[in-house]
């Protein structure tokens, strides 16, 4: 049964309010529409329709009362307002009222604020009022302004700037937008590596209480991958992995690391080996095992030799027994190339020795060695061209070579993981998803924005950096108690309209 809303009965439950109050014009264009809703047909069409309506009066009306809300919380009377405040230790003084256009969930606002000025001459002034309110880069609100970083994780410019114009009625030009990207990133990154210290933590606590016959593995792998660049071409950019597994060999959880495209990946490097440090400093419980998987990239194989291999425990110096594990999916690609020069590409015999070789590899001790002993068996009866010649002697060399990091049983006996997946999927989520779609070219500066974000995100960190982010940030000192009573007095009117709204 239908349910009709009657001026009467709603007059009969709110108190009575002055003239053009958003609240009143709120319930009067809701009883319009809904008494035009029922004196109407009533069919899918006409449903949307009262939908969209209702949403687009109660986004107004939040608009309006927002709006007036925040221009209360200052008096407009200099006498109710502190004539100096203390800000980063410097002092300023009381100017003028002055106007700002300010984004908001509901739209644009205007916001008048007191603009109070430096006492040293030539230094910038600052509107306290703003500050508090959280009002940063873009001229945007905290709540505005986490969303446009939210959807900015996987959307375009464009894409991100029709969004905002569809669901906010927000015009932003490319430049405001990446001012505000830039702004927010800026502020949680302090917040960053303490994060993502704690959530390792929190997994191998939960790893080190979990059942099983293993101990809890701290795996971390990285990779690079070439993206487009405005300078022209493409660029080596690089991405990390640090993750938990349980005592089943279950991941718990993976933290992602980012860098553009710089020489050496010297920034990912000092910023893996920081996260690594501080883990295992903070770490109380026994010592997981540690493993390093990766392909055997010139900067991968840097890293274990010189930072890896050398690193001591934080918490009583002794030396890390870190696992290099060469990836068993990059170790079978090779393997493949030796199938292919022995037998012919996409053979039967070809398919078939390579299937049995992959299980060799993978399940018995120096395994290695003996799909090595293998190719060369088969490679006294068959007659290859010199191509083939040449790309098999150089899977075989690379087998041969580093045999050593390819003891697959024993790394599945101790509970460590084989493949290098983890790092593998992060160049596809951290990049290519985002970074590498049709037409896209990337600066350094507006990339590192971009790719820091969805670090953040990634690594299941963004609710606790943005909360971490507004609760540290400094607020003015009135040198007067008028701002307490200012502030009184937006309280009351705040209540005051919860009240009727609740009503």
């Amino acid at each position: 049964m239908a349910v009709k809303f009657t001026r009467a009965r709603i007059d009969s439950t709110r108190e009575i309010s002055p003239p053009g109050d958003p609240c009143d014009e709120f319930m009067k264009g809701v009883e319009d529409r809904v008494q035009c809703f029922h004196n109407n047909p009533v069919t899918p069409q006409s449903a949307l329709h009262l939908e969209n309506e209702l949403e687009a009066l109660a986004k107004e009306t939040c608009r309006q009362i927002l709006e007036r809300e925040l221009n209360r919380v200052e008096s407009n009377d200099k006498k109710g307002m502190p004539s100096k405040v203390r800000y980063h230790k410097e002092t300023y003084r009381i100017n003028k009222k002055t106007p700002l256009q300010v984004a908001t969930r509901f739209g644009a606002i205007t916001l008048r604020s007191f603009y109070y000025l430096n006492e040293q001459d030539g230094e910038p002034g600052l509107h306290p009022l703003r500050l508090r309110l959280g009002i940063g880069a873009g001229s945007a609100t905290p709540a505005l302004l986490e969303r446009v970083a939210r959807v900015s994780v996987d959307h375009t410019q464009g894409e991100v700037r029709a969004w905002l114009l569809r669901e906010h009625g927000l015009t932003w030009s490319n430049d405001r937008l990446r001012a505000a990207l830039a702004g927010f990133r800026q502020a949680l990154l302090p917040f960053v590596a303490e994060l993502q210290k704690t959530r390792l933590l929190a997994w191998l606590k939960q790893a080190e209480q979990s059942r099983g016959r293993h101990r809890p593995v701290l795996a971390a792998g990285r990779d690079g991958i070439m993206i487009p660049m405005r300078s022209g071409g493409y660029e080596e950019a690089s991405t990390a992995t640090v993750s938990v597994y349980d005592r089943k060999r279950r991941r718990l959880g993976t933290i992602y690391l980012g860098q553009m495209p710089e020489a050496k990946q010297a920034t990912l490097g000092i910023t893996l080996t920081q996260l690594l440090k501080a883990t295992l400093q903070d770490w109380n419980g026994p010592l997981p095992r540690l493993a390093y998987i990766t392909d055997k990239g010139s900067a991968c194989d840097e890293y274990y030799h010189r930072v890896l291999k050398k690193m001591k425990c934080p918490r009583d110096g002794k030396p890390l027994a870190w696992e290099w594990v060469l990836d068993f999916w990059h170790v079978c690609s090779y393997i493949g190339k030796m199938a292919d020069a022995l037998f012919g590409a996409e053979t039967k015999a070809g398919a078939k020795w390579f299937a049995k070789m992959r299980q060799w590899l993978k399940e018995r001790p120096q395994g290695a060695a003996q799909v090595a002993r293998s190719a060369m068996q088969y490679l006294e009866r068959r007659k290859m061209t010199k191509p083939q010649k040449a790309e098999f002697w150089k899977a075989y060399r690379y087998l041969r070579r580093h045999r050593r990091w390819m003891d697959y049983a024993g790394y599945r006996r101790r509970g460590l993981p084989i493949g290098s997946g983890v790092t593998e999927a992060a160049c596809k989520t951290v990049f290519t998803q985002r970074f590498k779609r049709s037409g896209m070219r990337w600066s350094h500066e507006a990339g590192q924005v971009i790719l820091d974000l969805r670090v953040i995100y990634l690594s299941r960190i963004w609710d606790e950096a943005f909360a971490a982010d507004l609760h540290s940030r400094s607020l003015p000192e009135p040198s007067s108690v008028t701002w307490g009573i200012a502030k009184r007095g937006s309280h009351e009117a705040t209540s005051h309209v919860s009240t009727r709204l609740a009503a």
